[in-house]
């Protein structure tokens, strides 16, 4: 056989050879295996606690307070309830307007030891530190996000807070008092610089002697006593009248109440028998302060028949 005829006669034979070991890879080839689908689940699900019926849906968050620490205070924790002392200053988030500064109010005078004011090298007084806000914390005297952004601070730390318009002045805004200064548009978000200062505990209102609670009755009555007829002294809504010298008690009516700083009656002694008892004297008036006399009531009373 010629060198030629022998050499296409091999690469004959590895073509053929060659096609058949791929048609035998393509037959011998494994499906590729394939994962189940999980069904989707909505974003920010929960799980349940039990007796709260499964619903289908996605969860959207609608607004959120958000604020970056910028100086961690190292003081007190910042607790709910209390009078806080604040240095703030606010911005329009959609411009970077400054609208409000704690530090942009009227400071007071730096006054010296004999209660004067002192004089700057311009003649005028010589103004002191700026003045915190004071509020009480959750009483919502201040908007939303403002009120409830100190959450997680500490006394002389300092935040950032991103206040969405729904957390602020909401769809209508706060005017201003002029052209120059517009207030706060509608629905506006808010960026606020603020800095804790300082927390104590919210006062304590003043109450009236004798009176629970400090709430006085009003116009001088009080709860009608037991078995009091109506219509009747120290039945509900009547005035008290006190009782003439020498006469006992209504049946069912409550026993007279000294007035605060007076000294207590004395007790009569008890009779011997065969000697008349001793007659009781009525004490001299108290000198202590008395409360103010309450009003009382224009209805009459009916007189027994």
């Amino acid at each position: 056989m010629e060198p030629e005829t022998a050499m296409k006669l091999t690469v004959s034979i590895l073509l053929l050879a060659a096609s058949a070991a791929l048609a035998s890879a393509q037959t011998t080839a494994k499906p590729a295996a394939t994962t189940a689908k999980k069904p989707a689940t909505s974003a920010g699900a929960a799980k349940l606690p039990p007796g709260i019926p499964v619903v289908h849906g996605i969860v959207k968050p609608a607004f959120t307070l958000r604020y970056e620490d910028y100086k961690i205070g190292t003081g007190a924790d910042a607790e709910p309830n209390k009078m806080y002392k604040v240095q703030y200053t606010g911005y329009l988030a959609a411009d970077g307007h400054k609208f409000d500064s704690s530090y942009d109010h009227p400071r007071p005078p730096v006054m010296d030891k004999d209660g004067k004011p002192v004089m700057d090298p311009d003649g005028k007084p010589k103004q002191g530190d700026p003045q915190p806000l004071a509020f009480p914390q959750g009483m919502g005297r201040l908007i939303p996000g403002f009120d409830q952004g100190f959450y997680g601070m500490k006394v002389g730390g300092k935040r950032r807070l991103f206040i969405p318009w729904q957390l602020a002045y909401g769809v209508k805004g706060r005017p201003g008092p002029d052209a120059e200064h517009p207030g706060i548009p509608a629905k506006a978000d808010l960026i606020f610089d603020i800095e804790l200062v300082d927390q104590a505990d919210l006062p304590t209102p003043p109450q009236r002697p004798g009176m629970p609670g400090g709430r006085p009755m009003p116009g001088g009555m009080r709860p009608g006593a037991p078995g009091a007829a109506p219509g009747q002294p120290g039945a509900p809504g009547q005035p008290l009248r006190p009782a003439a010298p020498g006469t006992a008690p209504a049946p069912g009516s409550a026993p007279a109440t000294p007035a605060p700083g007076a000294p207590a009656p004395a007790a009569p002694a008890p009779s011997t028998p065969g000697q008349p008892a001793p007659q009781q004297t009525t004490p001299p008036p108290s000198t202590a302060p008395q409360p103010a006399p309450q009003p009382q009531s224009t209805t009459p009373n009916p007189q027994p028949k």
